[in-house]
């Protein structure tokens, strides 16, 4: 087993992520309504939700924390991912629509569209949305980073590029024209591979499906920054021009990794749509690729577990104070940020690293 690989964070968080596999299942389907361990439907839906974003998390990781690449565009290639499966969730709507049209989906029909444009043919089929969720945001990474890396782009400058290329995508797919439900969105899915999306079983298993996602990807971006391409992306992280200088293609050491990135954002978003049950031009908006950055921050950079435990504690926090706290939340928000800010400048994970270095 390779220690690099599965560290001891890693093997713990690895094992929890498990643990929630087999309990959430148990909770949920076979310990009944009013016991309390019982575990609500709502609830593990929730879970779902902010293990999605602590993907997301994890795709920022990568190229913030070891690459130094500050991306404030992530968001927009979690919205993409997030499309093409509602591209997806809506062609299974069929006749069973308000307007009961087999093939264009309501919003099509309410603005008089006559055809189903061609980006959306493919998409009546599993396989083919799966696919275009990685391979959509990865193919928009690698035009962008293309240009902006061989361009030499870095810094404030690039991070100012990402979040304009973010509130770009948010314009147009607000614009009915495009074909994507304009502001509304994609919405009122019914059924996933022919089960529906209200039953128990399925929130079950999206939760299932999405905590063996966040498994696999940490091992993903784990295999990558233990690599010789992550020790690379150390090096043009601390010293870019000298690793150019001894004859590192940094260029394309940050493309491959900004296109990675890329498609576990895509990953993410695709598993968020069928728990959340909507998708629409909002999700591009730029405070989400910021407030990721923040999850990282909070969690810890250049550690990928932190920006898991980052993303849930966020999320919590923020699920928490919206019931507890409805009219002062945001300052609550806030205040969490501020404090992490000023007492824990490495993250709640730099508190374990403290604690292992004074032993």
């Amino acid at each position: 087993m390779d220690r690099r690989l599965f560290d001891k964070p890693s093997t713990t968080l690895i094992a929890l992520l498990g643990l929630s596999i087999v309990l959430v299942p148990v909770l949920n389907l076979w310990v009944p309504a009013g016991n309390v361990f019982h575990l609500e439907t709502y609830t593990v839906s929730l879970l779902g939700k902010y293990l999605c974003y602590a993907i997301l998390a994890l795709s920022v990781d990568l190229v913030w924390g070891y690459l130094g690449i500050l991306s404030l565009g992530h968001g927009a290639f979690f919205a993409l991912g997030g499309y093409a499966m509602g591209m997806y969730l809506m062609r299974q709507v069929g006749d069973r629509g308000v307007y009961g049209d087999p093939l264009l989906p309501d919003f099509m029909v309410f603005l008089n569209w006559t055809e189903l444009p061609w980006f959306w043919h493919g998409f009546d089929q599993f396989w083919f949305a799966c696919v275009m969720a990685v391979v959509v945001p990865g193919a928009l990474a690698f035009v962008f980073g293309w240009l902006a890396f061989r361009s030499r782009v870095s810094g404030v400058y690039l991070s100012i590029m990402t979040q304009a290329m973010t509130f770009a995508l948010m314009l147009a797919f607000f614009r009915n024209e495009m074909g994507f439900g304009g502001n509304n969105g994609l919405t009122d899915f019914k059924d996933l591979l022919g089960f529906s999306l209200q039953s128990d079983t399925i929130r079950v298993g999206l939760f299932m499906a999405t905590a063996l996602g966040l498994i696999l990807t940490y091992l993903l971006c784990r295999a990558i920054v233990s690599s010789r391409l992550g020790a690379l992306a150390i090096a043009v992280r601390d010293a870019e021009s000298r690793a150019r200088f001894v004859g590192f293609a940094v260029e394309n050491s940050k493309l491959w990794l900004f296109v990675v990135s890329a498609a576990i954002a895509g990953i993410a978003g695709a598993l968020y749509v069928p728990q959340v049950g909507i998708i629409n031009p909002g999700e591009f908006a730029p405070l989400l690729s910021i407030e990721i950055v923040v999850w990282v921050a909070l969690g810890g950079r250049a550690t990928l577990y932190g920006a898991v435990i980052g993303a849930v504690i966020v999320n919590y926090a923020k699920s928490w104070f919206t019931v507890e706290f409805p009219e002062i939340w945001l300052f609550a928000l806030g205040a969490l940020f501020v404090a992490a800010t000023l007492y824990l400048p490495k993250g709640v994970t730099g508190l374990w690293t403290k604690q292992e270095t004074s032993q």
